[in-house]
């Protein structure tokens, strides 16, 4: 690879934007070129400013022309949304057809661009990328490594595989996105309610890509994805951050994907979300820090459960917010991916077209 530094813009400066940005200016293998906005209160601002590490000469805009007029070699894109997919498309077709490369945590359900829906986005997708002669890339945390690549990795270790399970187990409380929490996941919710989450498909579609990435890795065909969603009430009135989930609603919910093979349930994607630590024990036991789990049977039998945190300085030692490790977590998945997308071949890549996206200049 290139020891020119590759000039990077980082589209947004929410939650990963912003370490994606500290990330790319600390880097010495990367210049940060520009960082876009979306609100007119943050444009014109000191981009290191913003997220919190003094001034580093970069100004933010909301200036999509002006941010590619700069050429850059790569695009972080971490924007966020109610309308996430059908805004960021646009962007992505408007920045590989002007040859610039994109990584992205924005649009999970490109971990499979192959399976990517609806088709009329894939192909226009493709063919940005084509004319630009650019790619794109999406990863994360989860959906982008835990329940998907990571378990790919493990089954490097196979001589036979009877089944796959691949969870995520976490603590809501923190999360303050009402529309999220209670219209989405139904917390705070009666269990009757018709969450976004509980309509035939949804899970599937959510979900459905990780299982597509396991088996197309694999060479296996899925048959169909079976669903499951089921949900637990809190016994006490729970005051968390999106407001307070009453006695008697939702507390806890597990969602299943699960990929039927060759006639039988094979791969098994699942989430369970409390908002107490105490709530589903039947699905997992009691646990304050998100950990993703995967149980592979097989020869041999697999079992890995992964956490991702933050300490405070060594001084005290003391375990931070286990939520924000997975947030640098998830930036890093798409950061430490720029050179090999960059030099990649153009086009719609997954975790399978690339090597071992391993971190440069990580050591401190």
């Amino acid at each position: 690879m290139s020891s020119t530094p590759i000039r990077v813009v980082v589209w947004s400066t929410g939650g990963i934007g912003s370490i994606a940005v500290r990330a790319v200016a600390e880097n010495p293998g990367t210049d940060l070129v520009g960082v876009w906005v979306h609100s007119p209160e943050k444009a014109g601002r000191d981009a290191g400013d913003l997220v919190g590490i003094g001034p580093i000469g970069v100004t933010t805009t909301n200036d999509a022309d002006a941010l590619i007029a700069l050429r850059p070699d790569c695009v972080v894109y971490a924007a966020m949304g109610p309308d996430r997919d059908a805004a960021a498309v646009p962007d992505y077709v408007k920045l590989l057809e002007a040859g610039v490369n994109v990584v992205t945590t924005s649009v999970h359900r490109l971990i499979d661009p192959a399976g990517f829906e609806p088709e009329v986005w894939r192909e226009q997708l493709a063919q940005a990328a084509s004319a630009g002669g650019a790619s794109l890339y999406a990863s994360g945390i989860e959906p982008g490594f835990a329940a998907d690549h990571l378990v790919l990795m493990l089954t490097t270790q196979s001589k036979s595989i009877t089944s796959i399970h691949a969870s995520e187990i976490a603590l809501y409380d923190d999360y303050p996105v009402v529309e999220t929490m209670t219209d989405a996941m139904g917390f705070g919710r009666p269990l009757d309610y018709q969450a976004l989450l509980s309509y035939p498909g949804t899970i599937a579609f959510q979900w459905g890509p990780g299982l597509r990435l396991i088996a197309r890795g694999l060479g296996l065909q899925i048959d169909e994805i079976r669903e499951n969603f089921d949900r637990v009430a809190t016994d006490r009135d729970l005051h968390v951050a999106f407001g307070t989930a009453e006695a008697g609603t939702c507390g806890a919910l597990r969602t299943q994907a699960i990929a039927v093979i060759d006639g039988r349930e094979v791969i098994t994607i699942e989430h369970v979300n409390r908002i107490a630590p105490d709530l589903g024990l039947e699905w997992a036991e009691e646990m304050t820090q998100p950990v993703y789990r995967i149980r592979i049977e097989g020869e041999p039998d697999i079992a890995c459960d992964m956490t991702a945190s933050l300490r405070e300085p060594k001084a005290s030692g003391s375990p931070m917010d286990s939520g924000a490790g997975a947030m640098v977590a998830t930036a890093m998945r798409v950061v430490n991916a720029i050179p090999y997308v960059v030099g990649a071949k153009p086009g719609l890549l997954s975790a399978l077209d690339l090597p071992l996206t391993l971190p440069r200049h990580a050591l401190r």
